[in-house]
């Protein structure tokens, strides 16, 4: 999830778009591409990580679908819609964590999303 002011989506929509971007793009290099630099990064924020931990972590990711799965291979890294989003609200008021009069729709938009960013990035079966 990437969360920003709606301020900055109105004001520098490209801004936004440049960054959506560049982070799907950048899950593609590290799931399917050369991760060393990334792995290096989450190992000097994170020393009791190892390269087999790193390993073991993005095989598990692309076994079990976490980042590329479903409506991802359509439309890209980051796919959402209306419906999974009105879905999570609604489990988040059963568990009560919000309250039901809250009108989510103003909390997000699939502006910047669905645009089939670095699908060619994704390796062929």
């Amino acid at each position: 999830m990437i969360e920003t002011r709606s301020e900055l989506t109105d004001k520098k929509p490209d801004l936004v778009q440049r960054f959506v971007d560049a982070s799907i793009v950048g899950w593609y290099h590290y799931l399917y591409g050369d991760n060393a630099a990334g792995n290096a990064m989450i190992k000097k924020l994170n020393p009791e990580m190892t390269d087999e931990l790193l390993a073991y972590s993005v095989a598990k990711m692309k076994d079990y679908g976490i980042v590329d799965s479903g409506d991802t291979l359509r439309d890209g890294i980051g796919a959402m819609s209306d419906a999974r989003v009105a879905s999570f609200f609604d489990k988040m008021v059963r568990a009560g964590v919000v309250r039901r009069d809250i009108d989510f729709r103003k909390a997000y938009t699939l502006r910047f999303t669905n645009k089939g960013v670095g699908l060619d990035l994704r390796p062929k079966n």
